[in-house]
């Protein structure tokens, strides 16, 4: 892969201050709902911070910008790249497209049409690889071997976790305290920033991580101790199909309390029941974990929970329960 010999420096919290300034004109403050409802059915306070509605319909937008305006401009004159299943890379595009370079980004061929268009609509370069991660990392390497563009982690990247960071920055900074937060796990991106934030700011909120049980890698590497890594699952989670790498790994192996999963088809309901409840349009990614949540719910009973709503970029012709 084109990367330095030596492992990524883990970010600190200073790193989340710097790179909030950084971006803050870039993203939106998103909003925090609440529904009733799943209240009642779980018996908690569930708080939604609703990345579905930031910059590029993603949360990787923060770590993304993150990444692009701390470019120097000779590094940025010579472009990003990534290899991504969607929203990061959209949000890399979107970024880029902020600072004016050029952004190409790989994708397997599997990857959401809508995610491939709005690659495009933002101005960058879908390179199509096998979906599989050895295919992605392959043609990613072969990319920046050939343009010298600078590899924008999807989420192995301290620039990256630090942007994360700063979703659950915002969402302790209005909420509060909470006892829990739960969010997606793939790669470890969002899980990382958010175990990096509450260990300086919430010492006391433990961090969840939701993952599919047909990907469930990050749950097996919390239960032996070590990265347990898959190639190519099957799972409708598409932006949930990564593995971790050692940065994520070590907030993850540190930071997280449990790996809790949810199968397809609760992860279906649970994406449609939100869209039922919530009036909101959410990816199966960011089903997962309220999927987990009322699968278990007397774990969160009694709790003020907050829940990262991660994105919300779906193909509309291929909703999971037509």
């Amino acid at each position: 892969m084109p990367r330095d010999p030596d492992p990524p420096a883990v970010p600190t919290f200073s790193d989340v201050l710097v790179a909030h300034d950084r971006i803050r004109r870039h993203i939106h403050r998103t909003p925090i709902l609440t529904s009733a409802t799943f209240d009642r059915m779980v018996g908690a306070e569930l708080f939604f911070k609703c990345e579905n509605f930031q910059k590029a319909g993603a949360f990787k937008v923060r770590g993304a910008s993150n990444a692009v305006f701390g470019l120097t401009d000779d590094r940025a004159a010579k472009g990003v790249a990534t290899h991504s299943s969607g929203n990061h890379g959209l949000s890399l595009s979107y970024a880029a497209g902020r600072r004016g370079i050029p952004a190409k980004v790989v994708m397997p061929r599997t990857a959401p049409e809508a995610k491939k268009a709005a690659v495009r609509g933002y101005g960058a370069e879908v390179i199509e690889c096998e979906p599989s991660i050895s295919s992605r990392e392959a043609a990613l390497a072969d990319l920046v071997a050939e343009t010298g563009a600078e590899f924008v982690h999807p989420y192995d990247d301290p620039r990256v976790i630090a942007g994360q960071a700063t979703c659950a920055k915002e969402m302790i900074e209005d909420l509060g305290a909470l006892d829990i937060i739960v969010a997606p796990i793939g790669g470890g991106g969002m899980i990382s920033g958010t175990c990096l934030t509450c260990s300086t700011i919430a010492p006391d909120t433990q961090v969840i991580a939701a993952e599919p049980e047909a990907a469930d890698d990050a749950y097996q590497s919390f239960k032996s101790g070590a990265i347990v890594a898959y190639d190519a699952p099957q799972t409708i989670a598409d932006g949930l199909k990564v593995p971790l790498k050692e940065l994520t790994w070590h907030f993850v192996s540190t930071g997280v309390s449990d790996v809790l999963l949810a199968s397809e088809q609760e992860i279906v309901d649970a994406m449609r029941l939100t869209w039922e409840r919530m009036k909101i349009v959410i990816e199966p990614s960011c089903a997962v974990p309220l999927a987990a949540i009322l699968k278990n719910r007397d774990r969160f009973a009694g709790k003020r929970v907050g829940v990262i709503v991660t994105g919300g970029n779906v193909d509309l012709d291929k909703l999971p329960w037509l």
